[in-house]
C-alpha cells in the first residue's frame, strides 16, 4: 500500500507538515510512504527577493514528483502554501499537468486530503483547501478530512490551526511562525486517518 505525500513550501512550514503527515502514514501496518515536492516555478532572483533561498535549502534534496508516483499511490495527501484564498500557483501547474491520468481514470477511487498554511488565521485556509477538493473531485478521488476525533482542533485557548477540512497551520505575516506542536499533531493526525482508510479500501478490494 503506497501513501504519497506531496507537497509544494516556499519558507518550509508546509514542509515541516509534509513530515509530519508521512509520519502519520507509517504507523499504520503495511504503508510505503512516498514525500514528494513539485517543482519550484519562480526564479532565484524572485526567490531571493523573497528572502526564500535559504529556507527552501532544509528541502531540497526531496525529489520532484512524477506523474507515475500519483497513478501508483493507493492515496494521496496534499501539502501546499495558500495564495489569497486558492492553492499556491506551483502546485496548481504541476496538477494542470495531469490531463493523461484524468484520461484514463488513474487516480479513481484514490483516497486523499489536503493540508495548508495561510499567513493569518482568517488567510483562507478552510477555502484553499476547499478549491482544491473540486480539482480531486474531477479526479474521481475519495477525500478525507480532518475528523472532530482530533480533539486537538477544538478549544480557544491558543492560536492554531485545524479544521475538519483538514491540518493546518499559522505562519505569521512575516513567516516567523513555524509550526505548533498540535498543529504538527493534527498533520500527523491526519496522516494516519488517511493510510488508515486507503488500506482498508485496499483490503476490502483484493
Amino acid at each position: 500500500m503506497k501513501i504519497l505525500v506531496l507537497f509544494y513550501s516556499t519558507y518550509g512550514h508546509i514542509y515541516q507538515m509534509a513530515e509530519a503527515v508521512a509520519a502519520g502514514a507509517n504507523e499504520v501496518p503495511g504503508a510505503e510512504v512516498l514525500l514528494r515536492r513539485v517543482p519550484e516555478t519562480l526564479s532565484r532572483e524572485i526567490l531571493e527577493k523573497m528572502n526564500a533561498v535559504e529556507a527552501q535549502k532544509a528541502f531540497g534534496q526531496v525529489l520532484i514528483a512524477t506523474l507515475e508516483d500519483l497513478e501508483q499511490a493507493d492515496a494521496i495527501i496534499f501539502g501546499v502554501s495558500t495564495r489569497y484564498g486558492m492553492m499556491a500557483a506551483q502546485m496548481k501547474q504541476f496538477l494542470d499537468s495531469t490531463g493523461q491520468l484524468w484520461a484514463k481514470g488513474a487516480l479513481v477511487g484514490k483516497v486523499g486530503g489536503v493540508f495548508t498554511s495561510t499567513a493569518t488565521q482568517h488567510g483562507g485556509q478552510e477555502e484553499s483547501i476547499r478549491s482544491f477538493h473540486t480539482l480531486m473531485l474531477h479526479h474521481g478521488m475519495l477525500i478525507a478530512g480532518l475528523p472532530y476525533s482530533f480533539q486537538g482542533q477544538m478549544g480557544v485557548e491558543e492560536v492554531k490551526g485545524g479544521s475538519p477540512y483538514g491540518a493546518s497551520t499559522i505562519a505569521g505575516g512575516d513567516g516567523s511562525r513555524m509550526p505548533s506542536n498540535i498543529e504538527l499533531e493534527g498533520a500527523k493526525f491526519q496522516g494516519k486517518y488517511i493510510a488508515g482508510i486507503a488500506k482498508k479500501l485496499a483490503t476490502e478490494f483484493v
